[in-house]
């Protein structure tokens, strides 16, 4: 089917390098790689610079600063101390993100980045007290209005006069299906 997709390596960059040194076309290059020639172009593109031309050392610098370094919680211990703090009160990570956003004025934090962080944290330490439980995911005040059965017979009236709901006055006759259109 399709091939499977790699990083380039240190030595594929030093290959492009070389094989651009001696005048290839992306094309070229691409298939010396065994590669797709857009990730030949997208690698030169990104990775040269104003006076000089592709580095591999350089790209291979960059794209290493460019992965991801792991979440804002691990690195900022003001941020995690807030977040712990409330998610020990009970509060949901939509609640603690809302409140954080709310109280500085802009988005400081994603309510699935504190999922992200949550579930680590639990993968890595075996922890399942710090995650949220049941009922203090949704709101722990709410109470569900109907009680038992949800059938006709068990929810309340919607009109206090009559027991089927609304006054005589007030309900409609339905039409025949000959008049309906």
């Amino acid at each position: 089917m399709g091939r499977k997709y790699q990083q380039l390596s240190l030595e594929n960059r030093c290959e492009i390098a070389r094989l651009q040194a001696d005048g290839c076309s992306i094309r070229q290059i691409a298939a010396a790689l065994d590669r797709a020639p857009s990730t030949i172009s997208r690698e030169a593109k990104r990775n040269r610079g104003r006076h000089i031309g592709y580095k591999p050392s350089y790209a291979q610098e960059q794209t290493q600063a460019r992965r991801w370094a792991g979440s804002r919680l691990e690195h900022e211990p003001e941020l995690r101390r807030d977040v712990l703090e409330r998610l020990a009160s009970g509060w949901s990570p939509e609640q603690v993100a809302g409140r954080l956003a709310r109280q500085r004025g802009r988005n400081v934090i994603s309510y699935e980045s504190i999922y992200r962080f949550i579930y680590a944290q639990i993968a890595r330490t075996k922890d399942y007290r710090s995650r949220p439980q049941g009922r203090q995911l949704r709101n722990p005040h709410r109470r569900p209005y109907f009680r038992g059965r949800t059938t006709g017979r068990s929810r309340r009236p919607q009109h206090p006069r009559s027991l089927g709901g609304r006054p005589h006055a007030v309900r409609q006759v339905r039409p025949s299906r000959a008049h309906r259109s």
